[in-house]
């Protein structure tokens, strides 16, 4: 992998909490961070697509989102996502030729102290490098496929359907 391109949507992982406001927001992507205080080894570049919470990304920002992955040069692409709506992302995505892309998230913002971020980011990167061209979610330490997952908001994980 020369060069990871990493594509933000917004989602938990990016959440800050105000407190004049009593409510979270979505803040700028904090990716780019948590790879830089890692120390990686490789080159990547950030490009913030979207700034929503998941529950409030649209048929067309699916389809910009796969119009954006396509028009990129690399073939190894980590997309950050909210998690309640991130199978459905993944689904549309699938079938895009000669990419391996891997999106991941949080369940808790990335700046929150015991956050599950740091850990599924470099679990994204991991997969990403090694997996063939396809579509996959990394979260919960495993690898998904989006055919074959789905969010469980009451156990606030993901889980394998049949």
């Amino acid at each position: 992998m020369d060069q990871l391109c990493i594509v933000t949507t917004g989602g938990t992982i990016d959440k800050i909490y105000f407190d004049d406001k009593s409510d979270f927001q979505i803040g700028d992507p904090q990716i780019g961070q948590i790879l830089r205080d890692l120390g990686v080894a490789f080159r990547f570049e950030v490009i913030p697509l979207l700034r929503k919470d998941s529950l409030h990304v649209t048929q067309a920002d699916r389809e910009l989102l796969r119009a954006a992955i396509a028009a990129q040069p690399e073939s190894h692409v980590l997309v950050t996502h909210g998690t309640d709506t991130m199978v459905e992302t993944a689904r549309v995505l699938a079938g895009i030729e000669g990419k391996t892309i891997v999106l991941t998230g949080a369940l808790n913002p990335a700046l929150f102290r015991g956050s599950d971020a740091v850990f599924n980011v470099g679990c994204a990167v991991g997969a990403v490098q090694c997996l063939p061209p396809g579509v996959y979610i990394a979260m919960n330490g495993r690898i998904w496929d989006p055919a074959r997952v789905r969010k469980n908001r009451e156990a606030n994980r993901f889980e394998a359907i049949d």
